[in-house]
């Protein structure tokens, strides 16, 4: 139990690097509903979809690959950080040179060719972003939670406080007076989205303050011997962090090209709507977040313990009954959570939001149970699985988006997330067996759609009744998981 409690005190210390700055990323997420119409959002959801993706090619699974390397025996921690920084901040700058160059063909593309100047802020983003993606890493690998926490909440603090400058101010600068229209004159010809990508780029500078020693302290050196050992290691994780992201995103990309023309809505009001949707599931990837920050060095640092085996069982278990209990609380107060949105417009895509919290669950579950084939240096498997997810949620759109919308996008997503979990858990057995417990992992998982479906059925017209019965029912969860548990919390006190 003691290394349990020693993984959940780091989950809750990197949940405040990941949390917080979500959370505060979140309260944007009412001003700009409130500024955008679904439309305009969307596009700005648009162009974050593709940020995603190449986040994931700039750092090429060098973090993970620095994880497996620098915690093996007799590691040379600096030569691996070295090595591994050298190859992300080359192939950054690579990529960010090559989006600048091309920003006018994309701005065109986009059918906005005077905002240019938009693609170079974001390929100035996405440089940053990468530069300090393994010296984020090494703060995880030394255990120092708290500067982690310390520069993402900085950095959130500021995205914040930019975008309400702008947005508040700024963009409706001809609004106020004479001197707001002179302080936001050297940004002329920024409007509408351009000020949230901004804000970004502007709050993404600290990270350049942040790490400035170790950035100035690194030597640009690439050890071809150890470099040839990790490639192998990494970019089978890049991979896998591609067909990730297509699991992940394409739902969203698949409202261009499938969303019926017969709604009467444009694919980008369409994908607005969805967008405002899976700010709430949000919630739930936040927490899976913060404990793979977390578990990712304590998966490695335990690999050798005999108990390992049931010891990442009970993480994954327990793992199950926080993500299920946030899926019943997020779900049954959608009442009241959907006056966070700025504008009613986006209200019909509510309806879906249960669907996407358990897509994000199986997904937290799949990441637990590979960490076999981390573990076993196998993580072409990963790709193979992440591919297989990826298939499933393109064909599940094309079926689905065009006759039910948003609803059949939510559906391919839980479907592409349940599919990867079941390959991988019986593989991974075969290779890696962890004794899961998988009848009761999927009792708490239904018990949560039993509350979420009684709350549709209970009509209340008092509104304070009706907020009540939606509080009560997450504690009626916690309840019955604490009844079935406690003997299990005794039992895995050796830990």
């Amino acid at each position: 139990m003691q290394k349990i409690k020693q993984l959940a005190s780091d989950t809750a210390l990197y949940g405040l690097g990941s949390l917080v700055p979500r959370f505060l990323n979140f309260l944007l997420f009412p001003l700009q509903t409130r500024f955008f119409d679904p439309a305009e959002y969307g596009l700005l959801s648009y162009l974050y979809i593709y940020v995603a993706f190449l986040n994931v090619v700039y750092t090429f699974g060098m973090e993970t690959a620095y994880f497996r390397f620098a915690n093996k025996a007799g590691a040379d921690e600096e030569r691996v950080f070295r090595t591994a920084q050298t190859f992300v901040v080359s192939i950054s700058i690579g990529f960010s040179i090559l989006l600048v160059l091309l920003s006018p063909a994309i701005a065109a593309h986009l059918d906005a060719p005077d905002k240019a100047y938009v693609i170079r802020w974001l390929a100035a983003v996405l440089l940053i972003d990468n530069i300090v993606a393994i010296p984020f890493a090494r703060l995880r690998f030394r255990r120092k939670p708290i500067a982690y926490a310390s520069a993402r909440i900085v950095n959130a603090a500021l995205l914040v406080g930019f975008n309400l400058l702008f947005l508040l101010v700024f963009f409706r600068a001809e609004e106020t007076n004479r001197l707001l229209e002179f302080l936001a004159n050297p940004l002329q010809g920024v409007s509408g989205v351009d000020w949230v990508i901004l804000a970004n780029l502007l709050a993404n500078l600290f990270y350049v303050f942040f790490f400035a020693r170790t950035l100035l302290q690194w030597r640009p050196v690439l050890d071809r011997l150890l470099f040839r050992e990790m490639m192998p290691y990494a970019y089978p994780v890049m991979l896998m962090g591609i067909t990730g992201m297509i699991n992940e995103m394409f739902s969203r990309w698949a409202l261009e090209w499938w969303w019926p023309a017969s709604s009467g809505k444009t694919w980008q009001y369409a994908l607005g709507v969805l967008s405002a949707a899976y700010k709430y599931a949000i919630i739930m990837n936040l927490a899976i977040q913060a404990f793979r920050y977390a578990a990712d060095p304590f998966f490695f640092s335990r690999a050798q313990d005999k108990n390992s085996p049931r010891l990442f069982a009970e993480v994954n278990h327990y793992f199950v009954i926080v993500c299920a209990s946030i899926l019943v609380a997020v779900s049954v107060n959608m009442d009241l959570l959907k006056h966070l949105l700025g504008q009613a417009a986006y209200y019909e895509g509510i309806s879906v939001v249960p669907l996407l919290l358990l897509s994000y669950l199986l997904l937290g579950v799949y990441f637990n149970l590979a960490i076999w084939f981390k573990l076993a240096d196998k993580t072409y498997y990963g790709t193979l699985f992440s591919l297989l997810g990826a298939l499933i949620t393109i064909i599940g759109n094309f079926l689905l988006v065009p006759r039910f919308g948003y609803l059949g996008a939510a559906w391919a997503s839980v479907a592409c997330s349940f599919i990867m979990v079941l390959v991988c858990f019986a593989t991974g057995q075969r290779h890696y067996p962890v004794p899961y417990k998988i009848s009761r992992g999927l009792a708490y998982v239904v018990l949560a759609f039993v509350l979420i479906l009684i709350e549709k059925q209970v009509i209340l017209e008092s509104t304070l009744s009706r907020t009540l019965f939606q509080l009560t029912l997450p504690i009626i969860f916690l309840l019955v998981a604490w009844i079935f548990e406690r003997n299990n919390f005794k039992a895995a006190r050796e830990f």
